[in-house]
């Protein structure tokens, strides 16, 4: 299947197969390796996936530009060895946004997470801390003494398994320096 495109003033050919486009299926396998080393030469990306330097090279300053593509550093929390775990359903109280709740807790360092989630819970926030007495603090603190929460469950992590997101970050915070 073959379908055209216009660019800078040309017509380009884009071959198909299936759902996805070659170059699509070529920007996610950079970014697959990007994901495992961000550091990854774009020589090496380019020869394995048999395609030139400049090809990479072009693909991911398209995909940096266009905002699909951010590179940065995260800490593997393995390394960081935290003591304390923890996620936290919360309930937001009658006449709370979920958003505001978000808001408030967005600025405190240990939540490293927060979603909106449907059914019982309306915020699914993950903590992480140094320490026990911390996570116990935190929860007297921005959470059983809030007004803004009706209800909150905590489970406490015991083993981390996988982590397939690292830690997670508050992305704009990063991109508003970038563009200082």
């Amino acid at each position: 299947m073959e379908s055209s495109t216009r660019r800078n003033g040309r017509e380009k050919q884009t071959h198909q197969r299936g759902t996805h486009s070659v170059e699509e299926r070529l920007n996610s396998e950079i970014v697959r390796m990007l994901e495992t080393d961000g550091r990854m030469a774009f020589s090496e990306i380019a020869q394995r996936l048999k395609v030139s330097e400049g090809t990479i090279r072009n693909r991911v300053n398209g995909m940096k530009d266009s905002g699909m593509l951010r590179i940065v550093a995260i800490a593997d929390p393995r390394a960081s060895e935290y003591k304390a775990d923890a996620m936290v359903c919360v309930k937001v109280a009658p006449g709370v946004t979920p958003k505001e709740v978000a808001d408030r807790l967005n600025s405190v360092s240990s939540v490293v997470y927060i979603l909106w989630v449907t059914g019982r819970f309306d915020l699914l926030i993950e903590i992480v801390c140094d320490e026990p007495d911390k996570m116990a603090t935190f929860l007297e603190d921005h959470i059983h003494s809030c007004e803004d929460i009706a209800d909150a469950e905590v489970m406490l992590g015991l083993k981390n398994f996988k982590n397939q997101f690292l830690l997670k970050r508050d992305w704009e915070q990063y991109s508003d320096s970038a563009d200082d």
